[in-house]
């Protein structure tokens, strides 16, 4: 099984027709994401890569049907993008941009309130690397190749370093049922504990291997869900062990401003929780592959 998506999933692209997302759309598209049209406003009515293009979310999804859709709209107008895919019926979206202003995200936050839980969109990112199912679908800008169909778990806020994790299984025979990339900003749609709590549930997934980085409190409340509800074993990584204090690494959302913010801390703290920790990025797939052979 997988969580999020597969192959009967049908996708929109918003941003359908710029150069991103026209790029990245072929490449899902040859993948085999079920892309049945896209969202540009302005151009509704035509055609781009052999779908149709919508001018709104809600026409998109009223004549197609679409359940999800896959963000490629630039940073100053990706929020309202966000919570128009909210608002026109969208049950997961997946902000790829990079550079959406925090104020912006809080609006965003914030309009997601106003739904029931359950007509409430998953929003995984923005600044992530996308969701791939493996075999199936993906929604994203992932290198699909490196992905092996399986039934381990990724989740991640370094979309580089889940394509290590998945290059690495790969190379020793473990296959991924869905890994998702969660974004590496101060505020996004999903945390590592909403992500765990689905592959918890999920009947095929077997362990899960989560990758986290300094800054913010989410690795601290994942280990809390872990200790206290995961049945299934958990590797994780968490990288900027060499990070001064104080300073941005990568992501806008990789500073450590607090009490245990730093990755030593979020290392303790994930072991103390039951977590089995990968000693260092290159052993992701023997750490994981360890585990799976001490729980056979």
């Amino acid at each position: 099984m997988s969580i999020l998506l597969d192959e009967k999933t049908r996708v929109i692209v918003q941003g359908f027709t710029g150069k991103i997302g026209t790029f990245h759309s072929k490449e899902m598209m040859e993948y085999g994401t079920r892309i049945v049209g896209g969202v540009t406003p302005g151009k509704g009515g035509s055609d781009h890569l052999g779908k149709p293009v919508f001018n709104t979310v809600k026409d998109a999804v009223r004549e197609t049907g679409a359940e999800a859709s896959v963000l490629f709209v630039p940073a100053a107008a990706a929020a309202d993008s966000i919570m128009e895919a909210a608002d026109g019926g969208i049950r997961y979206c997946v902000a790829i941009t990079d550079g959406i202003p925090a104020l912006d995200m809080m609006r965003v936050k914030r309009f997601m309130r106003r739904y029931r839980r359950e007509r409430k969109m998953v929003l995984t990112g923005p600044n992530c690397a996308g969701t791939i199912s493996p075999g199936k679908a993906m929604l994203g800008i992932m290198p699909g190749h490196i992905y092996k169909a399986g039934n381990i778990g990724v989740v991640a806020r370094s979309g580089t370093l889940g394509y290590e994790a998945a290059s690495q299984m790969q190379a020793a025979g473990i296959g991924i049922s869905t890994s998702v990339g969660i974004g590496g900003d101060p505020i996004n749609g999903s945390s590592h504990r909403d992500i765990l709590e689905m592959f918890e549930t999920d009947l095929e997934t077997r362990a899960v291997m989560m990758i986290g980085e300094i800054g913010g409190p989410q690795e601290a409340e994942a280990a809390e869900y872990i200790r206290n509800y995961m049945t299934k074993p958990v590797v994780a990584y968490v990288a900027g062990l060499t990070a001064p204090k104080g300073r941005r690494m990568g992501h806008a959302g990789a500073i450590v401003s607090g009490k245990g913010e730093s990755a030593a801390e979020k290392t303790d703290i994930l072991k103390n929780a039951g977590v089995v920790i990968a000693p260092n990025p290159s052993e992701l797939g023997s750490t994981m592959a360890r585990v799976l052979k001490e729980r056979k």
